[in-house]
């Protein structure tokens, strides 16, 4: 395999298996952390800090086990650990030792910068910890190591003391670390702050400079560019922003910005076009929910919603996209919903494969519809299959054939003397012609009438095997009270390869669920190839 090795001139360091795996939620296991290194190491970021070996046997079986089964292409692996303890060599020390043997060729040593945390926490005087971070660099060295430093509460030990928060970095830059990486640990900067001390900083000691910037005031990114612009050449990022309490700065925003606003080549020949697919991908491993309103990454990123915006769209999309999506491996997408003009629906209507342009009236069939369905409590925006099953019915002039009839349905829950509950569902529906009668039973009604529109249609329709029900979502709408107010029913079906969405609204739960889902099925269908009526 060809190595892709980034120019040394910038570092984007990747911190996701040390200080991303502090993130509230998130426990990774050996076997993740070696998957998210394959991400990472296909994005293309120059260093991958996998944990501190020897702190526990988990972070150690990582680096055992990342030396033999990763072929890294662009990244180099790095060992995190501290700096000797006060008043012992570093070869003496196990830990320092342990970061030594790691095997790993780059360590990053962290190393206390603000005077009150080098007395209270340490418990030692500010000499000592000076001589602790240059011993610790110097070992490091001799044992054939590149050595980053990260120096803790670098901007506030600043604002307390910054001629001793400047003598960690001289020190640790004349001991032979690489990088000096000022760290905003609290994260409570702000990014003129940040500029202004990492332009000074850098010329008061000669050293090459790194930002590690945490998101406590939403500003963590802000702050990483501001260290940029200031001179600052490593940047410390974590996948999808993740870390202790609200997080750090996001890989994902950083690297685009850098290659695209900055024009700076961070990452190799077309790895930003995996960027959305890393992103996700990296999610499900750490079993969270990708964010859909995360920069350039987020589904919603390019989404659109308002009608003057699609107008505009319609003539260019540049006039309301700051990037062309598909450079970050994203994709525009139309939201259909009452505040739809049409152009929205034009343009929605091409991206679902049909061409609306020039036919006016049916497009204003489409809105007016649109707007009166949702006006009811619809959301055709979260729903795309529903709207294009309702576009399809418009196109076909309200009469487009589905592929099973619904007769009736009902659904039963017994409550029994012993507590439990039995849930029972009845439809009678009429499918290429045949009229056929199905039970199901489920966990709750909901559950048994999928069951019993299962039993009735996958003999008739056996594609409907492959499809299977991975979301449901009741939302209670505003307009009555209590009991009597209206339900909107979203449904997610997926056929292992895709995934679409549904909507139904009713009065009460079962009613809207049955809309859904009948809404689902007859959509899995059409994906499957199938055309109603044959």
């Amino acid at each position: 395999m060809t190595k892709d090795v980034p120019s040394d001139d910038f570092h984007v360091f990747d911190t996701t298996l040390r200080d991303g795996a502090q993130r509230e939620g998130i426990n990774l296991s050996v076997a993740d952390k070696l998957t998210i290194a394959r991400h990472l190491d296909a994005f293309g970021v120059g260093y991958i800090e996998g944990g501190w070996p020897g702190a526990n046997p988990r972070d150690t079986e990582f680096f055992q086990r990342a030396r033999s089964e990763i072929d890294f292409r662009s990244a180099q692996l790095v060992a995190f650990g501290a700096t000797r303890k006060a008043g012992v060599r570093a070869a003496d020390d196990p830990q320092v030792v342990a970061l030594a043997d790691a095997g790993a060729p780059v360590v990053t040593i962290v190393a206390k910068s603000h005077d009150r945390h080098v007395e209270l926490a340490l418990r030692t005087t500010l000499e000592e910890n000076l001589l602790m971070v240059r011993d610790t660099v110097a070992y490091l060295r001799e044992r054939g190591r590149r050595v980053f430093v990260d120096c803790e509460h670098f901007f506030d030990g600043y604002q307390a003391n910054p001629g001793y928060a400047k003598d960690v970095v001289r020190t640790a830059h004349e001991a032979g670390a690489e990088v000096v990486v000022l760290c905003d640990t609290n994260g409570g900067m702000l990014p003129a702050q940040v500029q202004a001390v990492v332009r000074t900083v850098a010329g008061d000691t000669g050293a090459r400079l790194g930002i590690h910037a945490q998101d406590d005031t939403g500003c963590a990114v802000a702050n990483t560019l501001a260290a940029v612009d200031a001179g600052a050449t490593h940047v410390q990022c974590t996948a999808n922003g993740y870390g202790e309490r609200v997080g750090n700065a996001n890989l994902f925003p950083v690297v685009a910005a850098l290659q695209l606003k900055y024009g700076r080549k961070v990452v190799p020949e077309g790895a930003l076009a995996e960027m959305t697919r890393i992103s996700h991908a990296i999610a499900e491993v750490v079993n969270l929910t990708p964010s859909t309103h995360e920069p350039y990454v987020g589904t919603s990123a390019f989404a659109h919603k308002a009608g003057l915006h699609a107008s505009a769209i319609k003539v260019d999309p540049d006039l309301y996209q700051h990037i062309d999506p598909e450079q970050v491996g994203n994709s525009m997408r139309m939201l259909v919903s009452d505040m739809a003009g049409r152009a929205s629906v034009e343009l929605k209507g091409k991206e679902l494969g049909y061409d609306l342009t020039g036919d006016r009236e049916l497009v204003g069939r489409i809105v007016e519809r649109v707007k009166r369905q949702e006006l009811r409590g619809y959301s055709y925006e979260a729903a795309d299959a529903s709207f294009e099953l309702l576009l399809r019915d418009e196109v076909h002039g309200g009469g487009a054939p589905r592929f099973f009839r619904m007769e009736s349905w009902r659904a039963i829950v017994e409550d029994r003397p012993d507590g439990t509950h039995a849930n029972e569902a009845t439809v009678r529906l009429w499918a290429k012609g045949e009229r056929a009668v199905a039970t199901g039973e489920g966990n709750g009604p909901v559950n048994a009438l999928d069951r019993a529109l299962r039993v009735g249609l996958e003999p008739v329709f056996p594609e409907l095997a492959r499809m299977e029900l991975v979301d449901y979502k009741v939302r209670i709408l505003e307009g009555k009270h209590g009991t009597e107010s209206t339900t909107r029913v979203l449904i997610s079906t997926s056929d292992g390869s895709t995934e679409w969405s549904t909507v139904g609204v009713a009065d009460n739960v079962i009613a809207a669920s049955w809309q859904a889902l009948d809404d689902a099925y007859t959509f899995g269908l059409l994906r499957a190839g199938l055309t109603p009526g044959e």
